[in-house]
């Protein structure tokens, strides 16, 4: 008797060690790309606030807010690093601006002195902390738009 109790203790110990090493992952957070002014509107003069008026925004569409702290917003051929700023969640929004600017809890800034977006076709990619590709916004000549939903 004995060594069945030993025995059915042991088993439950591995298939409760079996349990915790099949728990599923933490679901990715509901945060996408949600629209982009890749063509500043009127001419591009490369002043700051037309470079401001070229945008990329973040929607979380989850009920929790996610700290962005590490991710990235890249384009072909510049990175933005996110810093400690926290994207609320049912719906909160943050807009990355080309130009320079003081960042707030919305509004972040590049602070390019060049456009970012091309107006003919581009790819913005979102990529996590750990450099995961997490989504995409992919344009090309939308013959006179200026502004995409992604």
């Amino acid at each position: 008797m004995r060594r069945t109790m030993l025995g059915t203790i042991s088993a439950l110990a591995i298939a409760a060690g079996t349990l915790v090493a099949a728990a599923p992952a933490q679901a990715a957070p509901a945060l996408r790309f949600h629209s982009t002014q890749y063509d500043s509107p009127g001419k591009d003069t490369r002043s700051n606030t037309s470079l401001n008026a070229e945008w990329i925004a973040l929607v979380n569409t989850g009920s929790t807010a996610v700290n962005l702290s590490g991710w990235k917003i890249i384009d072909k051929s510049k990175t933005y690093t996110i810093g400690n700023v926290t994207i609320a969640g049912k719906g909160g929004k943050v807009y990355l601006h080309t130009g320079k600017g003081t960042n707030s809890k919305t509004h972040l800034y590049w602070g390019s002195g060049n456009y970012v977006w091309n107006n003919t076709g581009d790819t913005a990619t979102l990529r996590t902390k750990a450099g995961k590709t997490h989504d995409t916004c992919k344009w090309g000549n939308k013959s006179g738009r200026t502004r995409i939903a992604c």
